[in-house]
């Protein structure tokens, strides 16, 4: 069987990082697969890339510049939607005529247009979809964020400046209706909370829906003894540290208001802890913190088990998540988590068995579950419960095989 993964990246992002470990884990089980992506950063021979810079570049302006012009000349919500007017032809590349499966995952930005999107789906062959957002049975948004337009087809869309009845977000989900059409596609969500929204959306009728989670590989992300990681970055031993990661720690939907808010409870009870921060702007966002903390930058994938084994805990604030790979990382080196009842975040942390699931929006419950989570007495049985998750749940080779499976089924 011949797979064509296709992404718009193969390490920038969430969706990436799932897609590319999802790659290798099918190669290991023996499988033939290459991943196609427009952005390529990893030097593996399996990603295949797609147009030229220039190319690349006009389809990614041109996509953005039409919502901008759409939306009023104003920048606000410009990365919230995606219109995909812009895209590379694959249908002609010997990797897609060689294949017997194309499995989609986040193909926005200038990666795919919604016509290409069609021909791909008229091609005849097995079609898999990921979904890592919402965008794929949505008009034009990627998180509706309590929106339930889509249930019926949009309009009214208050991610544009003029919505109406006959809005953009509109126009484009009866042209995806259209594409959808065009053949039979097996729509993929990573959480149970993805798939059920998924299913309200007249978009996925006729199509088969079903949620797999994504993988993780269990022997690179492994607990490691907590003194020697915090030796290796130059960490206290005598702090509770509280790890924080994102891509970009200051973007207010990674919840920095709430953890803002939650330290400067904190620190009325306590003066031991150390927030440790890995990502981009993450000196800006420790200013904004009650208590010492210390950022690390853009910290490179393979030295992340480190930092989540010298941390205590890993928290994430995040008001938007699909099911997060940091999550799944952190439980994966044995260190519990404390986050938001989101997405797919109540279905990875096992409320009071590998960490502590706050109340949506709540800063004062943060600080309670994280506190507890610090101080508490099972720090141990935490940690255990939270690698056994991963590995009965989330670990690549069981991943892989439900997907092989997927595949087979006609």
């Amino acid at each position: 069987m011949n797979i064509l993964i296709v992404n718009t990246s193969d390490m920038h992002g969430g969706a990436a990082i799932a897609a590319f470990r999802l790659m290798n884990a099918l190669l290991r089980e023996g499988e033939n697969v290459k991943m196609l992506v427009r952005d390529k950063q990893a030097d593996h021979p399996g990603v295949i890339t797609a147009g030229g810079k220039l190319q690349n570049r006009l389809n990614f302006y041109l996509e953005r510049g039409v919502i901008f012009l759409r939306n009023g000349f104003t920048k606000q919500y410009l990365f919230d939607i995606s219109i995909a007017n812009r895209g590379l032809s694959i249908t002609d590349l010997p990797a897609f005529r060689e294949a017997d499966v194309v499995h989609l995952h986040w193909i926005n930005q200038g990666m795919l247009s919604l016509d290409e999107i069609g021909r791909i789906i008229a091609s005849g062959r097995k079609i898999v979809w990921t979904m890592h957002d919402m965008w794929p049975f949505t008009g034009i948004c990627h998180h509706a964020a309590g929106c339930t337009r889509y249930e019926r087809s949009c309009g009214e869309c208050p991610w544009l400046r003029t919505p109406s009845r006959n809005d953009l977000s509109h126009q484009l989900f009866l042209s995806k209706q259209a594409v959808y059409t065009r053949g039979r596609i097996t729509f993929v969500a990573c959480s149970n909370w993805l798939r059920e929204l998924a299913t309200k959306s007249p978009l996925t009728a006729g199509h088969q829906v079903v949620s797999i989670p994504n993988p993780i590989n269990t022997t690179v992300y492994i607990p490691m003894d907590k003194r020697e990681a915090r030796h290796r970055l130059n960490l206290p031993e005598d702090k509770k540290i509280v790890l924080f990661a994102a891509v970009k720690a200051s973007d207010p939907r990674k919840g920095m208001d709430y953890l803002a808010e939650a330290s400067r409870i904190m620190a009325q009870q306590h003066d031991d802890i150390l927030f440790l921060i890995a990502g981009n702007e993450g000196e800006e966002a420790g200013k904004r913190l009650s208590l010492p903390a210390r950022s690390l930058g853009y910290v490179a994938p393979q030295d992340m088990p480190g930092v989540y084994n010298a941390a205590d805990l890993f928290v994430t604030p995040s008001l938007q998540e699909n099911l997060p790979n940091t999550i799944m990382e952190a439980m994966a080196c044995g260190t519990p988590c404390v986050g938001f009842h989101t997405g797919g975040i109540p279905e990875m942390i096992s409320h009071g068995s590998n960490g502590y699931v706050a109340a949506y929006r709540d800063a004062d419950d943060l600080a309670e579950g994280i506190l507890r989570i610090l101080y508490g007495n099972d720090a141990g049985l935490l940690s255990s419960e939270a690698r056994r998750k991963v590995l009965s749940e989330y670990r690549q080779e069981i991943i892989a095989q439900r997907y092989i499976q997927l595949y087979a089924n006609e």
